[in-house]
């Protein structure tokens, strides 16, 4: 399951359960078709705290997604996670997809707050582990 929604920041992505290749394959066609309407840099929150661990093929098509929303503009990136796993496999392919450095990781497991410090990287550049207070 995924969705794209565009907001204020840029766009709230959502993936869930297991995904599939031809899942991925239209996620890419829909993000093409989203982005092609953007003309401005911004920023993506990203929700994945119900997604399962990926098959290579689907991690190859993720790679392929990060590098088009980079190369269409993306400054800033917030990862909303639940599992260990799956949060070492993203960290790899920020990596690859060059977008690492502006990307950050927020476990929902450990603070209720997730969404807003997500928001605080992608709008402000908040660090998300930053003492509050």
């Amino acid at each position: 399951m995924y969705k794209i929604e565009t907001s204020k920041h840029g766009f709230t992505l959502t993936f869930g359960g297991t995904l599939y290749s031809e899942e991925l394959c239209r996620w890419l066609e829909e993000s093409k078709q989203v982005l092609a309407k953007r003309n401005e840099s911004f920023g993506v929150i990203v929700d994945m705290r119900s997604l399962l661990p990926l098959g290579p093929e689907a991690r190859a098509l993720i790679l392929q997604g990060q590098e088009l929303y980079r190369k269409a503009g993306l400054v800033r990136s917030a990862v909303i996670l639940q599992s260990s796993s799956t949060t070492e496999q993203f960290r790899q392919l920020a990596k690859d997809s060059l977008i690492y450095k502006n990307e950050r990781y927020i476990d929902a497991s450990k603070d209720e707050d997730f969404l807003k410090q997500a928001l605080d990287w992608v709008t402000s550049r908040i660090e998300p582990d930053q003492p509050k207070g």
